[in-house]
């Protein structure tokens, strides 16, 4: 087993209130050693009230954005993921400002500018910035305030907070499920903040090794049935596969759109609507192409008293990631979904661009 880390609950509050915050629109302050960073959220202020005391703006963007609105990073020889700030003449509307954050209005507002690049006032707090927005699902992209923010947090919270994958079992409880009537379900909580995550134990549990699957939150696959990706079929198959062995475990980690939350997911989609695919969505929209935390199952195993698993998967980053935090991955087993005319692109994406194999 790695040897673990003492987590900093206190740092990852602080930024679990910080989150909150920009998802409420309020300022958040971000200090380093250098100097406190004020930022406005772009996507949930009131920008009309914002900007209408401005004549002078600066805007902080992911680096993919820059990229796309061909603006200079500056640093990007040193750090290419470094955000990029710009500077704009006032007066500018909400709307402006939303046209410049997010891609998807690339086709509806084309024409965008003039902007200048500035050096950025804190490169380390800037890139907790974008770390910020993606934990709460929102467009990575601030102003930057000159008023103090009440709500303030250091860099190495933001950290804390990623990496706060302390979990307890907070719930328990029998759960006769379509696929198998002898099924438990446990409700895990994280002590940082409120996110709860939920594994369904199917079968009796005996010494065997179980079959597992790690299943990230997907709404439209799993509840609306979406035909876009092979979610909810292989969420239903593997649960099939589980209940075919001695005994699995379903591990439903609650980190939608490969941890970059459902607005942002349906974003994604947008994005692919107009042409590109789910890797370049992501990245079009600032994140990475698969930002999720598999520690956070890693963990929900070791409460259980799971140190062995067949892992239920297509995606080797699982099972390195698993791997990584000290569960063993004796085999791999495919998850096998006949492709639909609305996903075979997107089938064809993850094997080609991400790496899955069956």
């Amino acid at each position: 087993m790695k040897t673990p880390v003492t987590p900093d609950f206190k740092g990852a509050r602080r930024a679990a209130r910080a989150i909150d915050a920009l998802r409420r629109g309020w300022p958040i302050g971000i200090e380093s050693a250098k100097t406190v960073l004020n930022l406005l959220p772009v996507e949930t202020v009131d920008l009309d009230k914002h900007l209408a005391s401005q004549s002078h703006i600066k805007l902080l963007i992911s680096s993919s954005r820059a990229d796309t609105l061909k603006l200079l990073n500056q640093r990007a020889s040193a750090d290419p993921a470094l955000p990029v700030q710009i500077s704009l003449t006032g007066p500018m509307t909400a709307a402006e400002i939303i046209a410049i954050a997010d891609p998807v209005l690339d086709m509806k507002h084309p024409m965008k500018g003039p902007f200048q690049s500035e050096e950025l006032d804190d490169p380390e707090a800037a890139k907790a910035a974008m770390e910020l927005a993606r934990q709460g699902g929102l467009l990575p992209a601030f102003l930057i305030d000159q008023d103090p923010a009440e709500d303030l947090l250091h860099i190495e919270d933001v950290e804390a907070y990623a990496d706060s994958n302390a979990l307890i079992i907070s719930a328990h409880a029998k759960l006769p499920v379509a696929a198998n009537a002898q099924a438990h379900i446990y409700g895990f909580r994280s002590e940082a903040d409120s996110t709860d995550h939920i594994a369904l134990v199917v079968g009796e549990r005996d010494e065997t090794t179980p079959v597992v699957r790690l299943h990230s939150e997907c709404l439209t696959g799993d509840v609306l049935g979406s035909l876009k990706c092979d979610c909810g079929p292989q969420l239903h198959a593997a649960l099939g596969q589980m209940s075919e062995a001695n005994w699995g475990v379903l591990l439903y980690l609650r980190q939608e759109g490969r941890g970059i939350g459902l607005i942002n997911k349906l974003r994604a989609y947008a994005l692919q609507d107009q042409g590109f695919d789910t890797v370049d969505a992501n990245q079009r929209l600032g994140f990475a192409i698969d930002a999720r935390d598999f520690s956070i199952a890693a963990r929900m195993l070791e409460l259980l008293s799971i140190p062995a698993i067949k892992l239920l998967t297509n995606n080797p980053e699982k099972v390195e990631g698993l791997q990584g935090c000290g569960i063993a991955v004796e085999e791999r087993l495919p998850v096998k979904i006949a492709a639909n005319p609305h996903n075979e692109f997107y089938l064809d994406t993850k094997r080609d661009r991400t790496g899955h194999k069956l």
